[in-house]
């Protein structure tokens, strides 16, 4: 039951002029008011990531078991050669499952006894908001794992300790998203949380783009160059998309941005799939 201080803090909602603030503002007061005790629980986050990598790759996971009797869309595999097995797809949904119940829930009741339940503002963030705020969140993210990937690539200790057990596929799937130890998702959790705190960002648009990064990352390891996937749809080849981090799977050395192209093409470690006919030519930027 909704805490009554609480609903009498919602209800001092302020007068808003702007269309942005109006578009937003009525779902924000419907979380509020018919869901405060589970949008401002610590687990709810948890549970938006771990849903969103559950549902978005669910799809690609049938499409693979299904492999070249659905034709149209198998002809998009970049590597048709290889495909994943149900033992490979449970072997890591259940590296993400012991990571999730050995290190995030604990996490997470460990903050519960020494921190403040969260308080949610009573106003929505514009559109205009949350579109700059969740790219400035993507960014920045895309930055400090562009270094540390590039790092642990070329420290064999770090590499091997850390990161080789994402590797162990050359050829990723959907699943495959969160086949990663636990210091790497330490890593990746730690910025997770910590650049929306430094943006000030309004948890709406956490929520939002925690959906759209998890969405991304599942796209880049589905090992499927579809014509409608946001690599094709963003122009100037701004996303490298899942040719790109298929090509990092297959070259290890390349591709290290999670999901813009930029900090690839400037350090000269970009490099792309191209096809010619039936064959696979791979060149570098």
């Amino acid at each position: 039951m909704l805490n009554i201080t609480k609903v009498q803090f919602t209800l001092q909602l302020p007068t808003f002029s702007r269309s942005s603030d109006r578009l937003l503002q009525p779902l924000w007061d419907y979380f509020l008011f018919n869901h405060y005790s589970l949008i401002s629980s610590p687990f709810f986050p948890v549970m938006i990531c771990f849903s969103s990598y559950l549902f978005s790759s669910l799809p690609f996971a049938v499409l693979d078991l299904l492999g070249d009797n659905v034709p149209s869309i198998h002809r998009y595999k970049i590597q048709q050669e290889r495909r994943p097995t149900i033992r490979m797809m449970a072997k890591s949904i259940g590296r993400a499952v012991y990571n999730h119940l050995i290190f995030v829930l604990p996490a997470v009741l460990i903050q519960t006894c020494f921190m403040p339940s969260a308080v949610l503002p009573t106003s929505a963030p514009t559109v205009v908001e949350v579109l700059i705020d969740g790219l400035a969140v993507l960014l920045l993210f895309d930055t400090q794992y562009f270094m540390w990937h590039f790092v642990h690539h070329k420290h064999p200790q770090l590499y091997r300790w850390v990161h080789a057990i994402h590797h162990e596929y050359m050829a990723p799937f959907s699943w495959s998203t969160q086949q990663i130890s636990i210091p790497e998702l330490i890593t990746v959790g730690f910025w997770s949380n910590l650049d929306p705190i430094l943006l000030k960002c309004h948890p709406f648009t956490i929520w939002c783009v925690t959906i759209l990064s998890i969405w991304m990352s599942v796209e880049d390891h589905i090992g499927y160059d579809l014509p409608w996937g946001l690599n094709h749809l963003v122009p100037f080849g701004l996303l490298g998309g899942a040719p790109a981090h298929d090509m990092h799977h297959q070259k290890p050395n390349s591709n290290y941005a999670p999901f813009f192209s930029h900090w690839d093409r400037i350090f000269g470690t970009a490099i792309l799939a191209g096809k010619i006919t039936e064959k696979k030519v791979f060149y570098s930027l």
